[in-house]
């Protein structure tokens, strides 16, 4: 294991310490890192609405995108789900139609969602926190094979990317949040191409173990 890294019981790996700082996710970051996704960027939306979609058999009427980025996705969402709410360290403004709040548990929601936002926290225990039936999450597919692919894997981001997963580790991780894998794949990499033969991002849908708390 590299320096300043540890894997966890559960099999994921945590970067120990802050080297410098956490990047600051101002406008300037949304812009480069999704507004220069030009029409891929819609596709990737309209790829995880339906995704969520074929998977989620039941009614949708509340949604809570957690690091939304650019909204791209909430804009989708908005078009047939009546409150699509938006959480986000930024003050990127979200769409039209939607809502930013200022914290993940204060509502109720049927899905709440991170697209590449979990492995940013500093502490992702706060899962089991959330009042939520669905928990959706897509992120980079850690497979760590080695030292040096580790070192070299174009998603460690040191100080951005402050957690890792892999298949296993993601579902013990969220079985421990008290949320059952539901289905996952690697659908996104339609669009976001792996470098190599292997998967480069992983997309899962949790569903809360006792749901009925909820209703």
């Amino acid at each position: 294991m590299l320096k300043n890294y540890e894997k966890l019981p559960n099999g994921v790996i945590k970067q120990k310490k802050i080297i410098n700082k956490l990047p600051d996710y101002d406008k300037k970051y949304i812009d480069e890192r999704y507004n220069t996704y030009g029409e891929k960027g819609m596709q990737m939306a309209y790829l995880r609405y339906g995704y969520m979609r074929g998977v989620i058999n039941a009614d949708i009427r509340s949604i809570l995108d957690v690091g939304y980025g650019n909204g791209d996705f909430m804009r989708v969402c908005a078009n047939s789900i009546p409150i699509v709410n938006g959480f986000d360290i930024s003050s990127y403004p979200v769409p039209k139609g939607c809502k930013k709040v200022d914290s993940m548990f204060n509502k109720e929601y049927d899905v709440v969602c991170f697209f590449d936002s979990l492995e940013h926290f500093e502490d992702i225990n706060f899962i089991k926190d959330l009042n939520t039936k669905y928990v959706y999450i897509s992120l980079p597919l850690c497979h760590y094979f080695s030292d040096k692919w580790f070192k070299n894997w174009k998603h460690r981001r040191e100080d951005e990317h402050l957690f890792h997963f892999n298949i296993y580790s993601l579902h013990k991780f969220m079985d421990e949040q008290g949320f059952n894998w539901v289905t996952g794949s690697y659908i996104e990499d339609n669009i976001r191409k792996p470098v190599d033969e292997f998967p480069n991002i992983l997309t899962a849908i949790f569903e809360r173990e006792n749901i009925f708390a909820l209703d």
